[in-house]
């Protein structure tokens, strides 16, 4: 689900290019998973995708980046395939350079260290801080945004985060399910620490890609297609939370993997 809002940022990037986005709703969720499991579902997804003539691959998951980016990479070539991993350490170490920066995000992304070692070799002696947030999943799909019970979770999750000294000073939002809970994070950190969305970092990479190999659409608006391999109704009445439009349910195609 928490992909959408990397659809949603490329949406508003590249109206005129058209979309197909794949939900493993009943495999979720990806982040508490091995990072083995994670790259067999993940090749097994790319191949449904690549069935719709695809150019380019966004891998709209940050456990899925961390996990099977390079074998995505080598499996597809030489198609552009594109995680939200590197984008987002880029955007991190361009909005804090002195640093420390500090990353939230599932499990599965933490324990595998991803963030530390794209930041790092960006910046070698940059400190980071890691926290996972689980909790914050669930309070995304079930669009609890704002409130006393997110603001709740978000202290226990950052409070002690952000403590570490020296302070940090770059919030990396290492999960795409965290943007629908920007406000909140951002109330609870403080003015002073400055939010990294991969979302829209991504969006930017990928312009990038496709500019560069000529692939990039100009013109009319954009189609987008739906797949999910479980609940579609569901997926449609979940993912307006994070796409920020509605989804039509009948528009959404369900998928065997």
């Amino acid at each position: 689900m928490g992909g959408l809002t990397v659809m949603r940022a490329l949406k508003a990037r590249l109206p005129s290019e058209s979309f197909v986005y794949l939900g493993d709703t009943a495999r979720l969720p990806y982040g508490t998973k091995s990072a083995d499991t994670v790259t067999r579902y993940a090749v097994q997804a790319s191949a449904a995708l690549m069935k719709h003539d695809i150019k380019l691959l966004v891998v709209a998951c940050n456990t899925a980046s961390a996990a099977a980016l390079l074998t995505l990479a080598e499996t597809l070539a030489p198609l552009p395939v594109v995680g939200v991993i590197e984008p987002g350490a880029q955007a991190a170490v361009a909005a804090a350079p002195d640093g420390p920066i500090a990353v939230i995000a599932t499990e599965g992304t933490v324990k595998g260290g991803a963030y530390v070692r794209a930041i790092q070799a960006l910046s070698p002696q940059m400190p980071v801080v890691q926290q996972a947030c689980p909790l914050f999943v669930g309070l995304a799909e079930e669009g609890l945004r704002d409130g006393p019970i997110p603001e709740l979770v978000a202290h226990r999750y950052l409070d002690p985060l952000l403590a570490t000294v020296p302070h940090p000073r770059g919030l990396v939002l290492g999960c795409t399910h965290f943007p629908v809970l920007k406000q909140t994070i951002a109330k609870v950190a403080g003015p002073d620490v400055v939010l990294i969305d991969s979302a829209e970092t991504t969006a930017v990479a990928v312009e990038k890609i496709l500019r560069e190999q000529l692939l990039l659409e100009n013109g009319s608006t954009g189609s987008s297609l739906f797949l999910a391999t479980d609940a579609p109704g569901r997926f449609a009445h979940l993912g307006e939370i994070f796409l920020g439009e509605p989804i039509d349910p009948g528009s959404v195609t369900l998928v065997d993997l």
